[in-house]
């Protein structure tokens, strides 16, 4: 279809998503796109499923002197919580195929490679990073590497005023 000035204009595609992934990690970015997901999740209908995964880093384990398995089970504790709340919001907003995971290892291969192939997803909903260039250097951004590596379509989302 081409527009009046002459440009290409995609017609209207309705993409219907049946796995939807969706990491979170507590941040105000990652429940942003929980909230998208769950609206998404909605509008493709009941046969949809929304997964809400988050992932312990376990590199963060190896440079403590003192490891013990308590502190895991203190953190995975902690994220059971949390994925507990969220899994109730989407219940409540009317999300009937909703489930969560807590998985171990690189958040990013993880979410870029692991998950998507574990639960069949079709659409990665992920939160936008609020680091800088030279913190991302440093770093390395989760949903940078994830957008280039991922097979499938992934969405960033961004926080809006109406988030706040």
């Amino acid at each position: 279809m081409v527009n009046r000035t002459g440009g290409t204009v995609m017609a209207d595609v309705k993409v219907n998503y049946k796995n939807i992934l969706v990491p979170v990690d507590g941040s105000k970015e990652a429940e942003a796109a929980l909230d998208r997901a769950i609206k998404v999740a909605k509008q493709n209908g009941s046969d949809t499923k929304l997964h809400i995964l988050h992932v312990i880093d376990t590199r963060s384990f190896q440079n403590v002197t003192d490891f013990r398995t308590t502190m895991v089970e203190q953190v995975a504790g902690t994220a059971k919580k949390t994925l507990d709340a969220y899994l109730q919001k989407a219940k409540d907003a009317g999300v009937e195929n909703v489930d969560y995971s807590i998985e171990y290892g690189s958040p990013k291969d993880v979410i870029a490679t692991q998950a998507p192939a574990k639960y069949a997803i079709d659409l990665i909903m992920i939160g936008a990073t609020g680091l800088n260039a030279i913190e991302r250097l440093l770093i390395g951004s989760v949903t940078e590497f994830v957008t280039r590596v991922a097979t499938v379509d992934t969405l960033i989302v961004r926080r809006t005023k109406d988030d706040e």
